[in-house]
């Protein structure tokens, strides 16, 4: 019965530690080499305007109107070894009205 409980918590620790590692890091991983589902929200008050994938992290970059600031954002849960790009004055959703291409 001994042998039994001690076999019981070392599954539960082997379950746990995966269940984790899987959340917090693979998740991304998955998705992208194997497909599925991920949902990520954008902030409130942002526009969304792209996501691409670097190596196995997902980064996404979006409008903050109110700051005019575009904001390219590593995805990652639990906000762990998250990086963060901000550029300053950057209006994509205004054109230029310079637009050679017409």
């Amino acid at each position: 019965m001994g042998s039994l409980k001690a076999g019981g918590i070392f599954a539960v620790i082997i379950f746990l530690t995966g269940w984790l590692a899987y959340y917090f890091h693979f998740e991304q991983v998955f998705v992208k080499r194997f497909g599925g589902v991920m949902r990520i929200s954008v902030p409130e008050g942002h526009r969304h305007i792209g996501a691409t994938w670097k190596e196995d992290n997902l980064w996404i970059e979006n409008y903050d109107p109110q700051t005019n600031q575009c904001i390219f954002t590593e995805y990652s849960k639990g906000n762990l070894l998250e990086g963060r790009v901000i550029i300053r004055d950057c209006n994509p959703l205004l054109g230029t009205g310079s637009d050679s291409t017409r």
